[in-house]
């Protein structure tokens, strides 16, 4: 992107205190190029979140597993290895800050999954990922534990 197109998409030089984004969709060199230029010094503030693998108990892992590296395994864009590490593996040219981890209830569960990129490819092809059995597993298993 052009600077004259950033500045009449995004913003102007110096302008912004906050960006957040979900890093995996970009070109990071470019981004990175992007957004420095953007942000305000000496106080550039860069909020990069991602989606982890929920961690609920033993026996929904088991079934999100199977779920998310089987079902929905075809439907995933290379992008998301950098899901699968957290972005561990990636160069952030910026001061990470972490924040605590936390698993909310079971109806937000499916509203996660249902916001899966590979979800939406598979129902973009009629192919629905969470079928009535694979919800019978998962309401079985979240309440197996516990």
């Amino acid at each position: 992107m052009f600077i004259t197109e950033l500045e009449q998409i995004v913003a102007t030089q110096s302008s912004e205190d906050l960006v957040t984004i979900a890093l995996y969709w970009f070109d990071l060199p470019q981004f990175y190029k992007q957004v420095k230029w953007i942000l305000k010094e000496p106080t550039r503030v860069i909020i990069a979140w991602t989606y982890t693998m929920p961690e609920i108990n033993e026996s929904a892992g088991v079934v999100f597993k199977s779920f998310d590296r089987v079902d929905c395994e075809p439907f995933w864009k290379p992008q998301r290895k950098l899901l699968d590490n957290k972005y561990m593996s990636i160069d952030f040219p910026f001061e990470p800050v972490d924040r605590d981890d936390n698993t909310g209830p079971f109806d937000d569960y499916f509203m996660f999954i249902r916001l899966y990129s590979a979800y939406q490819t598979a129902k973009d092809k009629s192919s629905e990922l969470l079928t009535n059995n694979v919800m019978e597993k998962f309401k079985f298993a979240w309440n197996e534990d516990g």
